[in-house]
């Protein structure tokens, strides 16, 4: 293994110590010009590289931002890291990417981690199976920035960034019935997750603005997953007066329901119209392409850094502003739009 050149080394090599080669390296007022000009000269020659992490714990800060996601390979995660990455680093900052599984356990081991390597501050979608957030809470006690983004949790002092997701729940519902139909079910996600249970309300309050009924036995409660939304479609088509329509809360329930539908027969979108939510790549490419609730991720992303960098440059800017709220927008595909004309107008109370 390669030795690793060290002030010490650099010292030895000059006849001088290695306070005094630290103090140069870190343009210490009270070393000569000369001196730091062949300090630096030689570190150069010898290959010196400072160890960032040894910097960071002498000094109780970094340029290494902390970025929790549940999953990488998420297209809708995946993106908003780029957009943070693309604010953060031509201000001079460095991402750390962790990922928990969407695991408490494992979130609390990653946010003790970061907070070990001195970060200066944690961007955050929380995981789902959180049950408690005294980990997050000794963030704060730090003294650390933290901004939650797409998943959050009120929490004083903390900024989340997301889009309106009650909008996006009524904007795919609304379509639906624009679409004609009048029995639409929902893929429900998991009601502990703010998101979830916004997307649900903005469907709930769509059929309320069109007269149409709710109807408990139509709406599933699933994860993200392509296999819980084969068998929900399946639970639904067997029940009294089945769904014309399903609104998933995501486009992998959204997908295994379109599967399980096809390979019954049944014709999409003229049976049955199908909604998911966050526009992954798959719902574009497919022969039946699928329509989608956009979360405009790389836009998220981009916001979180943001409010970071102004709660690093402005200590109260954090408390002052709890919600950035980004528009939903729907993406209309295939999958739910019918060609047979008209269609009646929704009733409004």
């Amino acid at each position: 293994m390669a030795h690793k050149t060290t002030i010490y080394d650099i010292a030895k090599k000059l006849g001088i110590t290695a306070a005094t080669v630290s103090r140069a390296l870190n343009d210490h007022p009270r070393i000569s010009e000369a001196t730091k000009k062949m300090v630096m000269s030689t570190a150069r020659e010898m290959n010196y590289v400072p160890n960032k992490l040894a910097l960071a714990l002498k000094n109780g800060k970094s340029t290494n931002v902390g970025v929790v996601v549940p999953f990488i390979n998420r297209h809708f995660f995946s993106n908003v890291i780029r957009g943070i990455e693309e604010e953060l680093y031509p201000k001079g900052y460095n991402v750390i990417i962790c990922q928990t599984h969407d695991e408490e356990q494992r979130e609390r081991d990653i946010i003790q981690n970061l907070m070990n390597s001195q970060v200066e501050g944690i961007i955050i979608s929380i995981a789902r199976t959180n049950t408690k957030f005294d980990h997050l809470e000794q963030v704060l006690k730090k003294g650390l920035p933290m901004v939650f983004f797409d998943r959050k949790r009120d929490m004083e002092g903390v900024v989340s960034v997301a889009i309106d997701d009650f909008q996006g729940g009524y904007d795919a519902t609304m379509h639906l019935v624009k679409q004609g139909c009048r029995t639409i079910a929902h893929l429900r996600g998991d009601r502990t997750l703010e998101i979830y249970w916004e997307r649900f309300k903005g469907y709930q309050q769509a059929l309320k603005d069109s007269g149409l009924a709710y109807r408990e036995e139509l709406v599933l409660d699933i994860t993200s997953v392509e296999e819980e939304g084969l068998r929900a479609a399946q639970r639904l088509m067997a029940v009294e007066n089945p769904p014309d329509a399903i609104f998933s809360s995501s486009d992998y329930g959204a997908l295994g329901a379109i599967k399980w539908l096809v390979q019954k027969g049944y014709r999409i979108p003229d049976d049955i119209c199908v909604v998911g939510f966050s526009n992954e790549p798959f719902t574009q490419i497919m022969d039946l392409s699928i329509s989608s609730v956009d979360q405009s991720p790389m836009e998220m992303g981009r916001m979180a850094a943001r409010v970071f960098l102004d709660g690093t440059d402005v200590t109260d800017t954090a408390k002052t502003q709890k919600r950035v709220v980004l528009s939903p927008t729907l993406m209309v595909r295939d999958s739910s739009l019918r060609d047979s004309g008209p269609v009646p107008s929704p009733k409004v109370d």
